[in-house]
């Protein structure tokens, strides 16, 4: 992709957290940059508008440029504190694909290695999170990988710009070697066969599990929910609607969450499932 790439300075990087990342124990957002050039067809973060920090042309062009924040590492170096638990990012990929040119995370990650410790959780499906391992290992920085789908097939369709799965669990499995603590998020989860990716998932992590589905209104009266396209993809796959059903999607979980309860383990959904990243 050759996608443009903007900078803008900003007023304030770390981010009070409120509602779903706030239940599940984080204190801060950290969000390098707006809009996301992964541009997967369900994110929610387009559908959340000036809620979201988002502005006009970039809920319009979603994923077609990012622009990142200039002054971010300045910025978190005033205002960090002891004890803080911060998450990287509820609104953009911190390794979507233009941080591979703008290299925005070994600075942010810098920062906050010089500042007063709390905890890191970095979110992403970017395997170019890799680059920064040493910073990582040194700030104990926590990991979590997503996974959506075991399916290459249903990867292209609904996250065309994404790695595919073995190249997420060759960098889950790099961070796991280096000392890394890294868990597979299986969210939101796509058509795929769950128990075949809850196997691969825990092989590679040997943790517990997080999960999540498509935000539906069903379920979801008001906020951020799927994104359109990601509707009118399943329409024309058969099964795929299925996905986007509560019910369906309970059957779902109860099979993963069986399969990480023969080794042990947990699988956890919602703020429940988040929360095992704070502790």
């Amino acid at each position: 992709m050759n996608l443009p790439i903007y900078e803008a300075p900003v007023r304030g990087i770390l981010t009070a957290t409120s509602g779903f990342i706030r239940v599940a124990g984080f204190t801060h957002s950290l969000t390098p940059a707006r809009n996301c050039t992964f541009g997967c067809t369900y994110c929610y973060v387009p559908t959340m508008g000036l809620y979201g920090g988002l502005k006009p042309e970039d809920w319009r062009r979603w994923g077609q440029f990012t622009t990142f924040k200039q002054n971010a590492p300045e910025l978190l170096r005033k205002e960090l504190r002891a004890g803080q638990m911060i998450y990287c990012s509820p609104l953009v990929d911190p390794y979507q694909p233009a941080e591979e040119e703008m290299q925005m995370m070994p600075r942010l990650l810098d920062a906050l290695l010089e500042g007063p410790r709390g905890v890191f959780v970095i979110q992403t499906r970017g395997p170019l999170i890799t680059r920064d391992i040493e910073q990582l290992k040194a700030l104990d920085a926590r990991v979590s990988f997503s996974l959506t789908t075991d399916d290459e097939s249903v990867r292209r369709l609904y996250e065309p710009h994404c790695h595919s799965l073995e190249a997420r669990l060759d960098a889950i499995a790099a961070l796991r070697e280096a000392g890394v603590r890294v868990h597979a998020t299986l969210a939101p989860l796509l058509p795929c066969d769950p128990v075949r990716l809850a196997t691969r998932a825990l092989d590679a992590t040997g943790r517990d599990l997080v999960g999540d589905a498509l935000h539906v209104r069903a379920e979801k009266p008001r906020g951020a929910t799927t994104r359109e396209a990601a509707y009118k993809i399943a329409q024309h796959h058969a099964g795929h609607g299925a996905w986007f059903d509560p019910e369906f999607m309970r059957g779902v979980y109860g099979a993963i969450a069986s399969e990480a309860a023969k080794r042990g383990l947990r699988f956890l959904t919602g703020p429940a499932g988040f929360r095992l990243l704070t502790e």
